[in-house]
């Protein structure tokens, strides 16, 4: 039971049963649970695909059959598909696990007049909530009171500086409840108190809540499936269609001709699956598995590996500007004595501050909260340590802190009195505030506050946050009521700025030579945008506010994002309304953020690209891909990746196709002519679920070609199986076939055993795959380059194919598994010949496909 702390507060709140009431009729204040699929259920899907069907179906033949090695071979090819389908589809979103996380902190709320601290998920409409420094507010509220409130807004606004909150007026006008913006009484869930105290009234919570609006739009918004996946799925629907009509007349043939009706259903289940391109979804697994640790060498996590192929094609790069391009911490870049004389702080690092500079500086750290949560009061903190080291400051046993006077509506600075404990009567007074403020109470002539805030506005127009800074010597024990008696001394101006990340520029260039547009879209001021955007090398002439994008309707939005390139003081729905805007025109989008309010256009993107290292849980669980070092730099490491692992998947699926052409016209060939049957599901499954894979791996580990960041996005809806790359792959698979099928003849016209013809034609097929490796490892390399081209995945690969050859031939249970009779020396001669003949026949044909391949 929640424990009441005795107290006197002027609001009562809710009793207990209004409390209750209230929670049984609009819930926890957290937001619901999203619904996920079991195991069971994914594993039912995944049975439903072809090649599962026809691996089960083989392996229940073969038991009808007795043949228990066989079938049990065939179970555990289907059993680890499953698995793996199932541990893949498992990585569910957790985003609103995530969202109730920071919605549900601890609250103190005042019931029946007595205040209790009770769990987050517990507080109602209508509770009085008590607020704090450093507390995690619990619901949206109105404040009933206010003493110096500051909320740090970043993880609904995107923006680090925290905004002033002040207490409801019943006789202001009623203004719009939306974070951001200074002066206003509304307090919002998930934000976190960085100074001072308050009392609101909660006035929602859980869904309803603002942080709640951003859980919902991201509950009901799905994400699109790779466009590669969905190729293939397509294809290898349309190639199971086709083979299960092949195979179903090939077993009635089989059936009505020779007889044994189980032998005819192993016949038409072998032909099913060497026509159906089982590998293709395998490969792109593979790939997109090796891709996603590849990338991670580079301090990038994928979350959904499928969405790094997409990076190849991305155009458009929507980039926020806090925490993204910037540093996301507060740094003071400027210092501006009242004498007009400037220092920036970069260009003497690691130096102590000349005497007048060191003055402000210091009084600046005086004037902040000894242990500082105010981002700013962090900047003169970090300053004071590592540029005044001769001057001790806070650590002065001389001087301790004996009164504050804070910021209010009408005085937008604050002091600090310091008390000489040598003698009572002497104090230092140190201010900072807003330079106009600061100006009124130094008493500054017309001429002085014209040339203030000439210099404001000079350091202003470089994206700096200004402060001025005042201070004051006192003596007796007596202080005056407001700051305004005091006498001050104005020492001058303080610039801050959240500092560009030093990677961006180049960055930025990159993704101008990729083809890919980079626009800023940020929460902050336009004045402040378009400096980062002149410093990142983005085009800052047009800037679009939001309250100009309020009044353009979505026909009129798409128009305006084909040109603009900045987008300031935006709203998180209307970040979402850009990307929507954006993919609106064909666009494939790549969106990074870090905040709360970047959530749902994270999801709502092609790819959504978190922050790892200041990003929030709920970004990273709406994002594909998480840039672990929040190095903006890394996102052109993913793009080259992503346009890499295209080139080389498509080389792959050449090769697939080359290779099924062989498999499935020797298995059709003896269905047609009545000849003695080749090739068995055992066979089959071997090919296409080990050797095929694991031949793929070449081509996933080449190294990327030469123009791969000269050439312009790939264009998404161009298909990943060309009618060049499957001609191509026809004319390879064809050749090849046309060999094996000649040797076939031969071998049976000479009287060779069944046994032996089946071990001769397997392996020159195995060999055939390793020569049309090389073939597709280039589209226009020479035969000599694919040779001495560096890969080690090559190596392993004629490694594990050579061991998989010999272990077949000397190996007595692989033996009889696969029904193989002794090959001798002149035989294994035959089979080499065959793979160097195909090899060498398709190089002399390569040129007459290279300029449709390449492009």
């Amino acid at each position: 039971m929640p424990q009441p702390i005795a107290t006197a507060d002027p609001f009562p709140g809710l009793s207990e049963a209004e409390a209750q009431a209230r929670l049984v009729a609009e819930g926890f204040n957290e937001l619901p649970r999203s619904t996920q699929r079991t195991p069971l259920r994914i594993a039912f899907e995944v049975i439903r695909e072809p090649m599962l069907a026809l691996l089960f179906g083989g392996g229940v033949v073969y038991l009808l059959l007795g043949n228990l090695e066989e079938a049990l071979i065939l179970l555990a090819f289907a059993t680890m598909s499953i698995g793996i389908t199932i541990i893949q589809e498992t990585r569910t979103e957790r985003v609103l696990e995530a969202l109730r996380d920071l919605t549900s902190p601890r609250a103190l709320v005042i019931r029946a007049g007595e205040r209790k601290r009770i769990a987050g998920r517990e507080v109602v409409r209508g509770d009085v909530v008590v607020l704090g420094e450093g507390d995690r507010v619990p619901a949206d509220a109105t404040l009933l009171q206010s003493q110096d409130l500051q909320s740090d807004e970043s993880l609904l606004t995107g923006e680090s500086v925290p905004v002033r909150k002040i207490a409801f007026d019943s006789a202001s006008p009623l203004t719009e409840r939306r974070p951001g913006g200074d002066d206003l009484p509304f307090i919002f869930s998930g934000s976190l108190i960085v100074r001072g105290s308050g009392i609101g009234e909660v006035s929602a919570t859980g869904p309803r809540s603002e942080i709640g609006k951003i859980g919902h739009s991201l509950s009901s918004m799905e994400t699109e499936p790779p466009r590669l996946q969905v190729q293939m799925r397509r294809v290898v629907r349309i190639f199971a269609i086709v083979g299960g009509a092949v195979s179903v007349v090939a077993v009635l043939l089989y059936g009505l001709l020779r007889g044994g009706w189980l032998d005819a259903v192993l016949a038409g289940i072998a032909l099913g699956m060497s026509m159906l391109p089982e590998e293709f979804p395998v490969v792109l697994t593979i790939f997109m598995a090796m891709g996603a640790w590849r990338i991670s060498q580079a301090r990038v996590l994928t979350r959904r590996a499928a969405a790094i192929e997409t990076l190849g094609s991305a155009t458009i790069l929507c980039t926020d500007k806090t925490g993204t391009l910037t540093e996301n911490r507060m740094t003071i870049a400027e210092l501006r004595t009242a004498d007009g004389k400037s220092i920036r702080i970069a260009d003497k690092p690691a130096a102590d501050l000349p005497a007048a500079f060191a003055d402000l500086a210091e009084t600046g750290v005086l004037a902040s909260t000894e242990i500082p949560f105010d981002p700013m009061e962090i900047a003169f903190h970090k300053l004071g340590k590592e540029r005044l080291s001769k001057r001790k400051i806070l650590d002065n046993l001389d001087w301790q802190l004996v009164r504050a006077y804070p910021l209010r509506p009408g005085l937008l600075a604050m002091s600090n009195v310091w008390q000489s404990t040598g003698g009572k009567d002497n104090s230092l007074i140190a201010a900072k505030g807003a330079p106009e403020t600061i100006g009124a109470l130094c008493h500054l002539n017309a001429k002085d506050l014209k040339a203030l805030q000439g210099s404001v506005e000079a350091m202003a127009a470089e994206g700096l946050r200004v402060l001025g800074v005042a201070r004051v010597f006192h003596r007796g024990d007596a202080l005056p009521e407001t700051q305004h008696d005091f006498k001050f001394e104005f020492l001058g101006l303080v610039g801050l700025t959240d500092p560009l990340r030093a990677s961006v520029p180049d960055a930025v260039n990159d993704c101008r030579s990729a083809g890919i547009r980079v626009m800023m879209i940020t929460g902050d001021y336009p004045a402040t945008a378009k400096v980062i955007a002149r410093q990142a090398g983005l085009d800052a002439e047009s800037v679009v506010t939001g309250s100009e994008m309020q009044s353009l309707n979505d026909e009129e939005l798409a128009l305006r994002v084909k040109t603009a390139t900045v987008f300031a003081r935006i709203m998180p729905e209307q970040k979402l309304r850009i990307v929507t805007a954006l993919k609106s025109n064909g666009d494939i989008v790549a969106m990074t953020g870090d905040g709360v309010n970047d959530a749902p256009s994270l999801k709502a993107a092609n790819i959504g690209i978190a922050m790892g290292g200041r990003g929030t849980d709920v970004a990273r669980e709406a994002s594909a891909i998480v840039l672990l070092d929040d190095d903006f730099g890394s996102i052109v490491k993913a793009v080259r990746l992503g346009r890499r692992i295209f080139d080389n998947l498509r080389k792959a699926m050449g090769f697939i196709i080359a290779v099924h052409v062989p498999i499935a016209g020797l298995s059709l060939l003896p269905l047609l002519f009545g000849l003695p049957i080749l090739f068995g599901p055992i066979h089959i499954a071997f090919l296409e679920m080990v050797i095929d894979p694991v031949c793929a791996l070449v081509f996933e580990a080449e190294t990327e070609e030469d123009d791969v960041m000269r050439r312009p996005p790939r264009n998404p809806d161009a298909p990943l199986f060309s009618g060049a790359l499957i001609g191509w792959g026809l004319v390879q698979g064809t050749l090849a076939f046309a060999f094996l099928a000649g040797i076939y003849l031969v071998a049976l016209k000479q009287g060779m055993a069944e046994n032996e013809i089946r071990a001769l034609i397997f392996f020159s097929l195995v060999l055939t795959i390793v020569g049309l490796i090389f073939v597709n490892r280039s589209f226009s390399a020479s035969l000599l380059t694919a040779i001495i081209r560096p890969n080690r995945s090559l190596i392993f690969v004629v490694v594990v194919v050579a061991s998989t050859l010999g272990g077949t031939l000397l190996w007595p249970f692989a033996t009889s598994l696969f029904r193989f009779g002794p090959l001798h020396l002149n035989d294994l001669a035959v089979t080499f010949a065959v793979g160097f003949s195909v090899l060498a026949g398709l190089e002399l044909l390569k040129p007459l496909w290279r300029r449709h391949l390449k492009g």
